[in-house]
């Protein structure tokens, strides 16, 4: 498991210990690891990350010295991973750990190397819901797929796959890269509907009006990027040599 933390004093206490819960309680999950990066927060989520490391060897905590975007803090938690899979998500509460229940025979049966989870009803304000099904759809068409919830953090992902992207997204649009990324390698997502609820306490990390213009210039750039892949100026990354193996 895998998320970023910025100034998530309020929250993430309540969310290590669901996950931790979760993950050590379920019959069908063996080893496991969480893996936070902690960006550069200046309240208290770095002493209380140290404090839950503590009582949790499999808690990895990742400390920046200073703030460095969403996108930076979830692509070092990715490259600290070592599990076959990666289970990402925010810290923030919104996206419950039992989201993975629906997802777990579906993983173990081999259906997909990706995984995410469509937000049936999301918890967030109507500004919100509206800048992500704009960017959303744009993403879509740029790519040629119909996805329901193209910028869901909630994914589930075999590790050597998603460690090897090269992330280039600085603030929050690192799920609708990882999104993209994926699909250009020709792996499509297989999406499950799951739960999304309000924050737990606290505030955004970003303004919204700042937000959605870093959105709209990134998925242009996406789109930008899917146009050079298509006309040979970019080629795609080879897949690694595991991933290639099960492509045959």
């Amino acid at each position: 498991m895998a998320a970023p933390a910025y100034n998530e004093e309020a929250n993430i206490a309540a969310a290590v210990t669901e996950w931790r819960e979760y993950l050590a309680g379920h019959p069908a999950i063996g080893a496991w690891e969480i893996v936070v990066c902690n960006d550069g927060s200046d309240d208290a989520t770095g002493a209380i990350l140290a404090g839950l490391r503590e009582d949790c060897p499999e808690l990895v905590v990742v400390d920046f010295p200073e703030n460095r975007g969403a996108g930076a803090a979830i692509a070092a938690a990715i490259a600290h991973t070592r599990m076959d899979w990666v289970v990402l998500l925010d810290s923030d509460g919104q996206f419950p750990i039992a989201n993975l229940d629906a997802f777990l025979d579906r993983v173990r049966a081999g259906e997909a190397d990706a995984f995410s989870g469509a937000r049936v009803k999301k918890a967030d304000g109507l500004a919100y819901r509206w800048g992500s099904a704009a960017s959303g759809a744009v993403s879509n068409l740029t790519h040629g797929t119909r996805y329901r919830d193209f910028n869901s953090i909630f994914k589930v992902v075999r590790g050597p796959l998603l460690r090897a992207l090269c992330l280039e997204s600085g603030g929050m649009n690192c799920s609708t890269e990882i999104t993209a990324r994926i699909a250009e390698l020709g792996r499509p997502w297989v999406e499950i509907p799951i739960e999304h609820r309000e924050r737990g306490g606290g505030a955004r990390g970003w303004r919204f009006w700042r937000g959605a213009r870093d959105r709209a210039l990134f998925v242009g750039y996406l789109g930008y990027r899917r146009w050079l892949l298509r006309r040979g100026v970019l080629r795609i990354p080879e897949p690694p040599p595991m991933l290639r193996e099960r492509a045959r």
